[in-house]
């Protein structure tokens, strides 16, 4: 299934609503891919990639990603991805 940005535009409670669907249509088995611009919503992934210039710039786990960038949200790492 491919989401192009499913939570952009709605409010807090319809946002995780739709992110309760995706973890359990992934939990079924169904491979989900999610483009979002929301960094917090990467923490929920199991796999992140990060584009920059029409690149991937960065991929793995938010974990992982964390730890080799020394930031301690998706978003610093964004942040100093983009820079």
């Amino acid at each position: 299934v491919f989401l192009d940005e499913p939570t952009g535009g709605v409010d807090p409670i319809t946002r995780r609503q739709f992110w309760e669907l995706i973890y359990e249509t992934a939990h079924q088995g169904t491979t989900v891919f999610v483009t979002t611009h929301y960094m917090d919503e990467a923490e929920y992934c199991e796999r992140v990639s990060i584009m920059a210039d029409g690149r991937i710039v960065a991929l793995g786990a938010p974990a992982q990603l964390k730890e080799n960038y020394n930031a301690r949200t998706m978003n610093e790492v964004f942040v100093k991805i983009a820079r």
